[in-house]
């Protein structure tokens, strides 16, 4: 039986629970990696494989089609369940998809255990945020989800270049061989510091129509839709828009200077956002705007390295930032509210590359920065107006 100390809100003088925090950080790094480590490993995976490169590149999108398909559903039919439980299935599930990645012969296999990994960060990534809202104290909420966020950019900086050098020097099945060990590792990790909730009775149990009607949750949506779906275009082509700034060849320096601006971003965005939410989503969407505007005009090495660093300002809280105004804007339903942001924003990301693509085919990379501003300052409007729920000054919350 669970003691009863293991389900209590945290009093607002208690600390952060940090070892449970970083904890669903190693969560949230594995989620990233074992999502994107294919596309650093493609070539040795193909000649193992023995099929195209463009096929293996599918492995990125079964997975985020996984995600898409079962963050909302899920969620809603798991309402009821104990948290923890559930969070330890997700990351098991993690493990047994990239076991049968590192073992499998079979294109087929693969692809079914890879579509198998992305349902499971659908309901990992919806479960997240509200767990780490729920194990700090009101004061400090922000603060937590930061921490938990942090390896969002520690996988996409250190994991993927790491696990690309590991599989390319030792073997890309031992890549994957590793990430289930660490989901082992996070595995006991949850158990031993993360303490358990109760899922919501039924009487408490609330319906994705009625979450979204809650004030702010659009606003949240809209503002994740158009954030991502910019920031997916920049990102997918940021090659061909380099070209012109003499720079398409050092593309790995620049996106580990992205990176390492966008970790920076993550703790200023960690140490202000329990009193600055509103604030801060603010100058993230006008820092990106005027990244890209700098994209769009300037024309020397110079000027593409201080829109990179500038990018890399306005993107590097996002996700804390998005996921701490959708928890703040559904209240207890934040589950919900969370499995529809991930579903949009997977979406954003897929649309993105879609876009993206369309634009560098039919009028070339300098077409890139227009509309990819015109999505920001969509993002910035919305934000702006809402004042009263979603993104609301401290005071009003």
């Amino acid at each position: 039986m669970p003691s009863v100390t293991s389900s209590r809100e945290p009093a607002a003088g208690d600390r952060l629970p940090v070892l449970g925090l970083l904890a669903l950080a190693l969560a949230t790094f594995l989620t990233v990696l074992t999502e994107a480590l294919p596309a650093g490993l493609l070539p040795p995976i193909s000649r193992d494989m023995q099929v195209p490169e463009a096929w293996i590149g599918q492995y990125v999108s079964v997975y985020a089609l996984g995600t898409v398909l079962s963050a909302i559903p899920l969620t809603a039919a798991t309402q009821g369940w104990r948290r923890r439980p559930l969070l330890v299935l997700a990351i098991a599930g993690f493990a047994a998809a990239n076991s049968v990645t590192a073992l499998s012969e079979s294109y087929g296999l693969t692809l079914a255990a890879r579509f198998l990994a992305g349902i499971f960060a659908g309901l990992l990534w919806a479960l997240v945020a509200g767990y780490a809202t729920r194990m700090a104290p009101a004061a400090l909420r922000g603060r937590a989800m930061a921490i938990a966020m942090v390896g969002i950019p520690l996988a996409l900086t250190v994991g993927i270049p790491a696990g690309t050098f590991v599989g390319t020097l030792f073997g890309w099945r031992l890549a994957f061989g590793l990430m289930s060990g660490l989901s082992l590792l996070a595995m006991a990790w949850l158990l031993a510091c993360v303490p358990d909730f109760p899922g919501s009775p039924p009487e408490r149990r609330t319906t994705l129509a009625a979450v979204a009607r809650r004030p702010g949750v659009r606003a949240v949506l809209w503002v994740t839709l158009t954030f991502v779906l910019a920031h997916t275009i920049l990102y997918t082509y940021v090659a061909p828009l380099l070209e012109p700034f003499g720079l398409a060849g050092r593309l790995d320096v620049v996106l580990l200077v992205f990176g390492l601006v966008a970790l920076a971003a993550v703790w200023v965005v960690g140490a202000l956002i329990d009193r600055r939410l509103r604030e801060l989503t603010l100058a993230s969407a006008g820092l990106f705007a005027v990244a890209v505007v700098v994209f769009g005009l300037g024309r020397t090495p110079e000027a593409a390295w201080a829109a990179v660093v500038i990018w890399g300002l306005g993107w590097g809280g996002a996700a804390t930032l998005l996921q701490t105004a959708s928890a703040q804007a559904a209240g207890e339903a934040a589950d919900v509210a969370q499995a529809m942001l991930v579903t949009v924003w997977n979406l954003a990301m897929a649309a993105g590359g879609v876009a993206g693509g369309l634009l560098l085919d039919t009028q070339g990379a300098g077409a890139i920065p227009g509309p990819t501003l015109a999505l920001v300052i969509v993002a910035l409007v919305v934000a702006y107006a809402a004042k009263t729920a979603g993104f609301a000054p401290a005071r009003s919350r």
